[in-house]
């Protein structure tokens, strides 16, 4: 039961970077990363209660003559407040970029460029009272902001479903938008700023006939490379902390009395890049 998740994210994993092999990447960053916290919640679960998480990460970005590609998968784990459970969290967006397409420059003073993402996020996991396998497809518009590093900013349609524990087909939400927004600011001397942040509309009633509430989700860490220290190329190794801020996680209604629906977590996490 365990290693159901496991596997099924490892095949995943397998197809994506398969994918990868066919576009011949002008540049790449991979990396794999371990993520700590203590105060992770879940919506419905032991009224709130802080869950201890630990989260590996595996993460390919790399450019092409026709835009990026972003994979990332998530294993986290958590204690036994969440039931000991283990998850699996896939998401992939590739970024066409219309300059690159057409051969032109549409640069402004503000904007390096302007594209269209589509992807999609997938998870599993064994947790006993819910038991989530979410599937979402998404596109959209997405501009490239002038900043020390990169900031996309993307308009995003997204056409969710699931079949939690329970249901016995799989159930598909109102299709809804998201304001979504990724970055890796240089702040200089070793540190940089790195996350993502998302402005979720309602989604409707969910599978069990309740209403859906607007979610906002934010996620970043101030890094710092320890990699000269350690004889390594810069770059290589990264150590930092970050804050998770989660309102209305999955769009659970934390106004509707579950105090789990809303995650206030700090973190520590550490980074390795080849």
């Amino acid at each position: 039961m365990k290693l159901k998740p496991l596997a099924q994210a490892a095949a995943l994993t397998a197809l994506a970077i398969s994918a990868q092999i066919g576009f011949a990447e002008d540049w790449s960053d991979t990396s794999l990363a371990y993520t700590y916290g203590t105060a992770f919640k879940e919506p419905f679960v032991s009224n709130g209660a802080d869950i201890k998480k630990d989260i590996y990460s595996l993460k390919h970005v790399g450019g092409d003559k026709y835009g990026t590609n972003f994979f990332n998968i998530d294993l986290l784990e958590s204690n036994k407040v969440d039931s000991d459970a283990q998850e699996a969290y896939v998401v992939y967006r590739r970024l066409l970029d219309f300059g690159k397409i057409a051969g032109k420059d549409y640069s402004t003073s503000y904007a390096n460029g302007f594209g269209l993402t589509a992807g999609f996020d997938w998870n599993t996991k064994n947790d006993p009272g819910y038991a989530s396998k979410k599937r979402m497809l998404v596109v959209g518009p997405t501009a490239m902001l002038k900043v020390p590093g990169f900031l996309n900013v993307s308009l995003l349609a997204l056409n969710e479903s699931n079949q939690p524990v329970g249901i016995s087909e799989r159930y598909t939400y109102k299709t809804h938008a998201d304001v979504s927004s990724a970055w890796d600011l240089h702040l200089g001397h070793g540190f940089n700023f790195q996350g993502f942040a998302d402005l979720i509309a309602p989604k409707g009633k969910n599978e069990f006939g309740g209403s859906t509430a607007a979610e906002q989700h934010f996620f970043g860490a101030v890094m710092y490379d320890i990699s000269q220290p350690l004889g390594a190329q810069a770059n290589t190794f990264k150590v930092g902390a970050g804050y998770e801020w989660w309102r209305n996680k999955f769009g659970n209604a934390y106004s509707a009395g579950d105090p789990g629906a809303f995650a206030k977590t700090p973190f520590a996490r550490a980074e390795y890049h080849f």
